[in-house]
């Protein structure tokens, strides 16, 4: 067996059956704006950063927000999510247990996440920072976010390892195109958005059963 250089875990959809967290502060604040927000509206925003999620907010109430609304809808939306995480949030099925594997196999290991570091510090009081030796925030690329390939490119800088030679772990179309962008080979889990084939993808309906010897078999293809 050939294991992978470095394994790459996405975080919300992925690790954490935390998108549906999402819905509740986005909906609410879509009522907020006279609008309501549509399944395609809101399968749009899946993986992304949230500057294209706020876009994407204030386009569905057809409104051009200033910089001061797109402020205050975040630090609203932040605050609804934070107190969503600390009470909430739980692993995905077989979660918890393939993080527990692949960090017993010796492999390096990043979490590599479009949701900003105050969140994710609350997120890893449930996911746990010892799964990880590298984390890559949304607010940590310089704006480039998912789908391009600056996080993953950035988590491999860190942990030293080609990514080419890497699995990622997502879930959403946005965040395959950024890892298989950045070279990596991925296991694609779908969540609530379907991915669509491709190249350097394998797909599973879920994280149980996986370990070090499943994602070596994705990076062969």
């Amino acid at each position: 067996m050939t294991a992978p250089a470095a394994v790459l875990w996405d975080m919300d959809g992925t690790l954490l059956d935390s998108e549906k967290l999402w819905d509740i502060p986005l909906h609410e604040y879509a009522a907020k704006l006279g609008a309501r927000l549509s399944p395609e509206t809101r399968a749009a925003m899946a993986g992304t950063n949230i500057p294209t999620t706020m876009a994407l907010l204030f386009g569905a109430a057809g409104l051009e927000p200033s910089t001061g609304d797109i402020r205050d809808a975040m630090a609203w939306i932040d605050l609804r999510m934070a107190e969503l995480f600390r009470s909430d949030l739980r692993f995905r099925p077989g979660a918890e247990a393939a993080l527990r594997a692949v960090r017993d196999s010796g492999v390096p290991t990043a979490l590599v996440t479009s949701t900003e570091r105050p969140l994710v510090e609350i997120a890893l009081d449930t996911v746990g920072r010892e799964f990880f030796d590298v984390i890559v925030c949304g607010d940590e690329v310089d704006g480039l976010n998912k789908p391009l390939p600056e996080p993953y490119l950035r988590a491999a800088r860190l942990l030293g390892v080609d990514p080419a030679a890497c699995v990622a772990v997502e879930d959403s179309p946005t965040g395959t195109a950024s890892a298989v962008a950045a070279g990596c080979s991925v296991l694609v889990v779908p969540c609530d958005v379907d991915v669509e084939p491709g190249e350097r993808r394998v797909f599973r309906d879920s994280l149980v059963g996986v370990d070090i010897h499943v994602l070596a078999q994705v990076l062969r293809g």
